[in-house]
């Protein structure tokens, strides 16, 4: 192991044990565990001692573990109660003194599980007893004597609520667009795109690079990332062929490449992992943002960004060639099984552009292809095994977090650490977008998404009152400007594909990835203060 994942375990694991040493004023027991259990994860996602997915199991194992109502903690803490015994007069109990809490009320245990606060009229003490008169009691009722407990004032979610962060909605969403793209990859859909794109293009070295930029950003914004930059590249390599060891149009090819892809996956819910555990905290705090509203928010700042690409890359990297001549063979397949996933991929993306007119969420659309591409013999259990499971149990882990923040009062904890009431709505959510960006360009986006989404939540359940803060508008910012967080080799697997090939260095990157990448960030603000919050009425 190296000195980096040491670092890692050590961290991770000071992390988790402070909050069961130290007391937060104002903390609850749960939150203590919630900020442990962050903490972990956190360093753990940073410094990657083990794979990130794997730390996201962790984080819904432990959950489960500590939090749960079914968890073993919860079990052994769970504090005595006391018997109410009932008097001659009717609805009149006598109670442990203990259990009246300061408002008047006691907690009950329910028979189905997790405590209710029960309203009570205290008549007479009397030593260690109260005697209450209360409807809503009878001599079955299972008192609290400790109401201040912490298992009392938690209301303990069942275990399976951290278990469906593992089939959330959203993810169902991105397991859709997986399996269309892999999908399209068999059926050589996306060549065939791309073809269209370049081939009316002619020779012309400059339009061919634009067009490099808008098939690339065009397939990711329905593709993994990934997968689109290692399939363009074998569009881009025989193209260095035809051009001298010294044109600088050979680094500008290689770099629309990556570019495309990481502006590209901006477009759709779908198109990177970043974008879902967005929508997951938005759907959790109950403000979800259809496929087709997505879309419309974040077009504009795409189509810019890919331009600005362009004119960025034509700048730095001016071709000295003439022309260049693109070979690209096969057209599209018209099979009978390609013909079925030309049908589902176009039914699929119509109902997801209609979601506003027929009211099916994307989520169950995107359950379309998941059933029909396997049903049809479009895809088999090959590509069902090469799905990305490691990327959908990584945003798992994120979407059960943000639960756990939310329901234990962490969430409203780390608000109060901060006096927002002198900042304004804008200020909050630019903060947030450069926080993102920065933090993009050393970790993983997905990464970077995970960690910041609760705190915008939590963020704005404070500020949404007092400033005019767009829950809405603060998440897609978060999100988009984590994907122009592209100025290094390890920013993103894009990036990282592209350096690969050996025509680029990493001050190639800096340059350009930098310039657009800065552009990108002045979009977004720009929408968000202006474009976005129309939105989010």
């Amino acid at each position: 192991m190296k000195a980096r994942q040491w670092l890692g375990v050590c961290l991770g694991l000071a992390g988790f044990a402070l909050p069961w040493w130290v007391a937060f004023p104002g903390l609850s027991f749960p939150g203590h565990v919630t900020l442990g259990i962050f903490l972990l994860a956190a360093a753990f996602w940073l410094l990657e001692p083990v794979p990130i997915y794997t730390t996201s199991l962790l984080v819904i194992f432990l959950e489960v573990l500590l939090l749960s109502a079914d968890g073993p903690l919860f079990a052994l803490a769970r504090p005595p109660t006391g018997t109410p015994r009932a008097t001659d007069v009717a609805g009149e109990f006598w109670l442990p003194a203990g259990s009246l809490a300061a408002d008047q009320t006691v907690r009950v245990e329910k028979k189905s599980g997790g405590v209710e606060r029960v309203q009570v009229e205290p008549l007479e003490t009397l030593g260690d007893q109260v005697r209450v008169r209360a409807a809503a009691l009878s001599t079955n009722s299972a008192v609290l004597s400790r109401p201040e407990h912490w298992t009392a004032s938690y209301a303990a979610p069942a275990s399976r609520t951290f278990f469906a962060a593992m089939a959330d909605p959203i993810i169902i969403l991105f397991l859709g667009g997986c399996l269309l793209a892999d999908a399209s990859v068999k059926y050589r859909l996306d060549r065939a795109l791309t073809g269209l794109f370049l081939r009316p293009l002619g020779r012309n070295p400059r339009l061919i690079l634009l067009g490099l930029l808008l098939a690339t950003g065009a397939l990711s914004a329905f593709m993994s990332n990934t997968a689109t930059t290692a399939m363009m590249m074998t569009v881009v390599l025989p193209l260095l062929a035809g051009l001298g060891s010294q044109d600088p149009l050979r680094v500008a090819l290689v770099l629309a490449v990556p570019i495309g892809a990481n502006i590209g996956g901006i477009a759709t819910p779908i198109g990177t992992p970043p974008n879902a555990i967005a929508l997951a905290a938005l759907s959790q705090a109950g403000a979800g943002v259809p496929f087709v509203t997505w879309v419309l928010m974040t077009l504009p700042v795409v189509a810019v960004t890919l331009l600005v690409g362009w004119l960025v890359l034509l700048k730095l990297f001016p071709p000295q060639a003439a022309e260049l001549r693109v070979e690209l063979g096969g057209g599209f397949d018209r099979s009978g099984r390609a013909l079925g996933l030309y049908t589902v991929f176009g039914l699929t993306a119509l109902l997801w552009f209609t979601e506003n007119q027929h009211g099916i969420s994307s989520n169950i659309v995107a359950f379309l292809p998941v059933v029909a591409l396997p049903m049809f013999g479009i895809v088999g259990k090959k590509e069902i095994q090469a799905l990305p499971w490691e990327v959908f149990w990584l945003m798992a882990g994120g979407i059960s977090l943000g639960t756990a923040i939310k329901t234990t009062g962490l969430a409203e904890w780390l608000v109060g650490r901060v006096n927002w009431t002198g900042l304004g709505g804008f200020a909050v959510v630019a903060g947030l977008a450069w926080l993102s960006f920065l933090l993009a360009n050393f970790l993983s986006h997905t990464v970077t998404v995970t960690l910041l989404s609760p705190i915008a939540v939590s963020v704005g359940a404070a500020v949404g009152r007092t400033a005019g803060f767009e829950l809405t508008t603060a998440l897609v910012a978060v999100a988009v400007a984590s994907s122009y967080g592209m100025t290094l080799p390890i920013s993103t697997p894009p990036n990282a594909i592209a350096m690969s090939t050996g025509a680029l260095q990493t001050p190639h990157l800096v340059r350009a990835g930098g310039l657009i990448g800065l552009a990108g960030m002045a979009l977004v603000l720009l929408l968000a203060r202006f474009y976005w919050p129309w939105f989010a009425r």
